[in-house]
């Protein structure tokens, strides 16, 4: 491989993807045609970096990153493609993330352009004008290095709770929700979800018991914090339950739980779930304060709620949500909890949030049920996964 890579940062937190560390270095050297070349990464703390700043650089204390190039003086390896070692110190990044707003990974990758940079000949500290060239190139990889970052693709999970909806308008048997949850995993779906509201006003208790017995990839029962839909869920034993807000007049889901609120609350039903073997997300929105209570609640996971930005008027606002979004979405992952995210999601908008490596899976009902009166929903399901990729 191109990016040889080493991660000597044994702490449990902050947590670094390294998978996505590594393709950020491999994207940077296609970015800047050198496909073929060779680097070395190495992720220490603030103790490793400092023994090297002051062994090669008569420098004492730690810094944030350092660059050993190969690719100059009379011992060049450039003819071999070898262009050197860049060593990020990963404690020193996180303090200065904090500092910042920024997530580690964000801060990571600022980082390791920095290092590749001088690797490749630039030097801010030769002059002004060095500088400001070396600092518009890195704001132009950087902003290639956002425009898609994933490799492994993104699952999707339907919420079929709208053809229960249609079914209820009219008190029949039909359409059925079960069958329409087959042909979605026929179609390629990883997961199968369904909001049992309080009110009944669409998925029943019955079709939750025959998705239970029939589902094959996975069932999310969405629910309510309720003493009722609790002891529901923990006697039909779903694949994963998301806790979501939930009032009575909404049409839909209006916003995320505000877990900071009532962490006591939502923690106990965690704690059921959990001796129950039955893993929990918390649905909330991308606020920092929102996934640290979900951290400390006990959940395993975090649906980032993307209704603003599905709901943006304009591409400004939209880049906005966006980056609350990709920020949220990273914290989350780096305190340790697994990332979903969902609401709002349609065939234009998804591919962006689609792209974002710390998010495993995406939730998407009435855009793919919408489209699927139109051209059916296997391709429905096979167009949305297409455009995942």
């Amino acid at each position: 491989m191109p990016v040889l890579f080493r991660n000597e940062f044994w702490s449990q937190l902050p947590r670094v993807n390294e998978a996505l560390v590594r393709r950020t270095a491999e994207r940077l050297l296609v970015l800047t045609g050198m496909p073929d070349a060779e680097l070395s990464l190495l992720l220490a703390d603030d103790k490793q970096i400092a023994e090297l700043n002051s062994s090669w650089r008569r420098k004492n204390g730690p810094t944030n990153v350092l660059a050993f190039s190969l690719t100059e003086g009379p011992d060049s390896a450039m003819a071999l493609n070898m262009l050197g070692d860049i060593v990020i110190s990963v404690e020193i990044a996180a303090r200065e993330a904090e500092k910042a707003g920024l997530s580690l990974h964000s801060h990571l990758q600022e980082l390791l352009v920095h290092g590749f940079l001088h690797l490749i000949g630039y030097d801010h500290e030769k002059s002004g004008s060095e500088a400001v060239r070396m600092h518009n190139k890195e704001r132009e990889l950087l902003q290639e290095l956002t425009k898609k970052r994933r490799e492994k693709m993104i699952k999707l999970a339907v919420n079929v709770d709208h053809v229960a909806t249609l079914r209820e308008a009219r008190g029949t048997s039909e359409p059925d929700p079960v069958l329409a949850a087959g042909i979605c995993e026929l179609a390629g779906a990883e997961g199968i979800v369904v909001h049992l509201r309080e009110d009944r006003r669409h998925i029943q208790d019955r079709d939750v018991r025959l998705l239970r017995q029939t589902v094959k990839t996975k069932l999310n029962l969405e629910m309510g914090a309720t003493e009722e839909i609790i002891k529901f869920a923990l006697d039909i034993q779903p694949d994963m339950v998301t806790l979501v807000p939930e009032k009575r007049k909404e049409l839909t889901t209006e916003g995320g739980l505000n877990v900071a609120g009532q962490k006591k609350k939502l923690k106990m039903v965690i704690d059921r779930m959990n001796d129950a073997g039955i893993p929990v997300s918390l649905f909330v929105d991308p606020d920092s304060r929102q996934i640290g209570a979900a951290k400390d609640a006990g959940a395993t996971f975090v649906e980032i709620h993307t209704g603003r930005y599905s709901d943006a008027a304009g591409e400004e606002e939209r880049d906005q949500e966006f980056e609350l979004i990709a920020s949220a979405a990273e914290e989350a992952y780096e305190a340790g909890l697994r990332v979903n995210a969902g609401h709002g999601l349609n065939y234009f908008n998804t591919g962006r949030i689609a792209a974002l490596d710390t998010i495993e899976e995406l939730s998407i009902g009435h855009a793919i049920m919408a489209r699927a009166i139109m051209v059916g929903l296997d391709q429905a399901v096979r167009e949305m996964l297409g455009l995942m990729i």
